[in-house]
């Protein structure tokens, strides 16, 4: 079979090595992950490698795209027909390895809308310093939750592969400040611009040495010392609620970004299909029509 044959081709062929092999024994798991890992080898076509070559980081990477587009059975259905053909076929993952299990968004991101600007600087007012601190760089780089929990200067921790190569020239164009990476879904680690007056705010909250956090049961080493996670979107929510009378969630505040960015980069004279695609880099899922979904 050609490197580059048809989805549901390299998917069929998989399952039927799975089930000769005694690692797929019910037929309506095979239809399901054969549904699947089509659904993964059109992202591996689109990226120019097959799908019995997808290594853990390629997956996770496609996990964290998926995570904002299907709800969590859908994904898990994913994840698991992946890790099936790791294990026992591929090899690229040993018998007691598992991919890291993503949390869908997919409904966080139906749910929420964008504040406006005055809105963010509202409920930033009414948080404490450290909570109003992250409230106003996750509006400002466009960041999840978790991922202000990650913050790293750019020169002790590069982006991933991946996003380096993907990046468009116009990335970040427009934007002033200074450079840090964070550490998405998937474990995709990006670029992200803070504004220079934030950064000196966070700068002079830098720990000595990293701290041991945890949120959500998975385990960080901070730099700094902001809210972020779990703690910080219910501050976030309760702020808003006290200060605008509701909430959209700390999430929130990535369709502000999204939404900001766009008018900046088309007020500038890119069209709607480019902005489009630099603002998915900008965000870490990649995918326009994701960035579409934070428009509304």
């Amino acid at each position: 079979m050609g490197k580059f044959a048809k989805a549901e081709t390299q998917a069929a062929s998989v399952v039927k090595a799975l089930q000769k092999n005694g690692a797929i024994r019910s037929l309506v798991t095979a239809k399901n992950y054969t549904d699947c890992l089509t659904r993964v080898c059109r992202y591996a076509k689109e990226n120019r490698f097959s799908l019995r070559e997808l290594t853990p980081e390629q997956a996770l990477n496609y996990l964290n795209i998926r995570s904002e587009e299907v709800g969590q059975k859908s994904l898990d259905q994913e994840r698991h027909a992946i890790q099936c053909m790791m294990q026992n076929l591929t090899g690229k993952l040993g018998e007691n390895e598992r991919l890291y299990p993503e949390k869908s968004e997919y409904q966080q991101i139906l749910k929420s809308r964008s504040y406006t600007a005055e809105q963010v600087a509202l409920v930033a007012a009414a948080q404490r310093d450290t909570n109003a601190l992250s409230t106003a760089i996750a509006h400002a780089a466009g960041l999840r939750s978790h991922e202000l929990l990650t913050l790293r200067r750019i020169e002790e921790r590069s982006p991933s592969p991946d996003a380096i190569t993907r990046a468009l020239p116009a990335k970040f164009a427009g934007r002033e400040g200074m450079r840090y990476t964070v550490k998405g879904k998937g474990g995709l680690v990006r670029e992200v611009v803070i504004p220079t007056s934030l950064a000196e705010r966070l700068e002079a909250r830098r720990f000595e040495s990293p701290q041991r956090v945890t949120d959500r049961n998975v385990h960080y080493g901070q730099h700094y010392d902001i809210a972020g996670g779990k703690r910080w979107a219910a501050s976030f929510s309760a702020a808003s609620s006290r200060a605008l009378g509701w909430s959209a969630g700390a999430h929130g505040v990535r369709h502000s970004y999204a939404q900001e960015r766009m008018n900046e980069l088309q007020n500038s004279g890119l069209n709607r299909t480019h902005a489009l695609e630099i603002v998915s880099q900008e965000m870490g899922h990649f995918r326009p029509e994701i960035t579409e979904t934070y428009l509304r």
